[in-house]
């Protein structure tokens, strides 16, 4: 079933792109509950094995539903790209606690048994409580299952953003839209979007915000009702390379050209990427990875460009032959 988004002349200049640790962050929880949902993530799943069973993730799962709703008032608004997970859990950590309870009790209703169990007659007794254990609750997991990754994740994120952000500029909104998941569908100015649900939403002024995720793959979401920003959440490019580690060898013509480490950085830009990711990628200093971007670009083989609080870096074409080249 569709859900369909109607553009008025208005939503066209307010459309944005954002991301979120705190969505991704539930997402990573909602992937560690679901067989379905492994996929591309199943060396992250191996390596935070450990650390997953020490979180105790019982209050979080409580309210992801195979089927049904998710309570809102934990997905805070979308920011915008250079949003922190500390601003977020602030958010969540101000929620009113009457509206979350009235909202927690719709999702705890979408699971059999939850809303007279224990955790949950506690939960709608005393709301306060359930807003500070529910946020204590993904704190811990944004410890232990994000933040470590952070750069890497945001890296990826950024540069999906970017990418989108140059298609935007070539074929316009509507030609973007289609591109940017299969479910995705534009006809005039309606979006539909094949996402699990019924929904109908005139923006009205309000514009659309196209936020890419890691965890969010397979799926695309868009039934975000009012007061949330409308918005459409779908699987960031490059998902599938992600857990990747580096090549163990990089190509012997190119080290012999290059230089074992400057050819390791050149080799892994498969993706635009900064100098943080690319430095926790190759488990080189920061300070390495930055001298060699700069030989690199100087040499015209990447181009680099800011986006938010940091640059990013891609392949020239010349970079692009040399590396298949080698």
């Amino acid at each position: 079933m569709p859900s369909r988004l109607h553009f008025g002349d208005d939503d066209f200049l307010r459309c944005r792109f954002a991301l979120s640790p705190v969505w991704e962050t539930q997402e990573a929880v909602r992937t560690l509950k679901r067989r379905d949902r492994h996929g591309y993530h199943a060396p992250w799943l191996r390596r935070i094995r450990d650390a997953a069973a020490g979180l105790d993730l019982a209050p979080l799962w409580l309210l992801m539903p195979r089927r049904g709703h998710s309570p809102d008032w934990l997905v805070p608004p979308l920011l915008g790209p250079a949003v922190s997970f500390a601003e977020e859990i602030a958010a969540i950590r101000a929620a009113d606690p009457e509206a979350a309870r009235a909202d927690t009790a719709a999702s705890l209703a979408c699971t059999p048994g939850a809303p007279d169990s224990p955790r949950g007659r506690a939960w709608l007794a005393d709301p306060g409580r359930m807003v500070r254990e529910l946020a204590d609750a993904l704190e811990e997991a944004w410890r232990v299952l994000v933040e470590p990754d952070w750069p890497r994740l945001r890296a990826l994120l950024e540069a999906d953003i970017a990418f989108h952000s140059r298609r935007l500029a070539e074929v316009g909104l509507g030609g973007l839209l289609p591109e940017i998941h299969a479910r995705c569908g534009w006809q005039e100015t309606t979006l539909t979007v094949q996402s699990g649900g019924e929904h109908e939403r005139h923006l009205n002024g309000r514009g659309l915000v196209l936020m890419p995720s890691v965890f969010t793959w397979p799926d695309v979401i868009s039934s975000f009702p009012p007061p949330w920003q409308p918005a459409v959440i779908y699987p960031a490019r490059g998902v599938g390379g992600l857990w990747a580690e580096p090549a163990e060898r990089t190509p012997e013509a190119l080290v012999r050209l290059l230089g074992r480490n400057r050819a390791a950085v050149l080799a892994a830009l498969d993706e635009p990427a900064g100098t943080t990711a690319l430095a926790h990628r190759l488990r080189l200093a920061p300070s390495s990875v930055s001298a060699h971007l700069t030989v690199l670009r100087d040499a015209g083989l990447l181009t680099a460009r800011r986006y938010g609080h940091q640059v990013l870096y891609e392949r020239t074409p010349l970079g692009m032959a040399l590396t298949s080249a080698g």
